[in-house]
């Protein structure tokens, strides 16, 4: 398969599904090994970039999704009827850089490092799709733990969590005691 047919046919793959698409999936359907197609997306990222094209080409984490170009909001925004999403309260926007921070985390380690209960934020997270439940931790009880999603990643313009700058605050990074 030559490059523009690949090329195409990730355009065509990233546009019908609306959402992240793991690389290994597109690499197995286009039978190309995941390194070269990587470059291949990586490229056509790039030349989208540089045209200064309507639509750009997303990597989260080893996902990729087409979105529309953040150049021409204005446009969009004029055509689409704006959902009217309320902005996430302090307290909420704590409790997410805590999780970001802290992952895989409980509410009751994140509520030890706040100093107050945060079961409406967490609620608010979950809702909004910026976090989600990563399992149980094994102990009395089993406290659901919670990690942040793509949607997370998506939402702050991060490829992955290793973009999270760097933090000297020692109350974001807790204690291992705290539970």
């Amino acid at each position: 398969m030559d490059i523009k047919t690949i090329e195409s046919a990730v355009e065509a793959i990233l546009f019908a599904s609306g959402e992240a698409v793991p690389l290994s999936f597109i690499s197995n359907a286009l039978e190309v090994d995941r390194q070269t197609l990587k470059k291949i997306i990586n490229n056509m990222a790039q030349r989208y970039k540089e045209e200064k094209r309507g639509i750009n080409i997303l990597e989260l984490e080893d996902s990729y999704q087409m979105v529309s170009s953040p150049l021409y909001y204005d446009y969009i925004s004029r055509v689409l009827i704006p959902k009217r999403r309320q902005q996430l309260s302090s307290a909420a926007l704590e409790t997410l850089s805590i999780i970001a921070y802290n992952q895989p985390i409980t509410k009751a380690k994140i509520e030890y490092i706040r100093g107050v209960d945060c079961t409406g934020s967490i609620n608010k997270l979950l809702e909004r799709n910026l976090i989600e439940e990563a399992g149980r931790l094994n102990t009395a009880g089993k406290p659901i733990l919670y990690k942040t999603t793509l949607e997370f990643l998506k939402a702050f313009g991060l490829r992955s969590l290793n973009d999270l700058p760097p933090i000297d605050n020692p109350f974001l990074a807790a204690d291992e005691e705290a539970t």
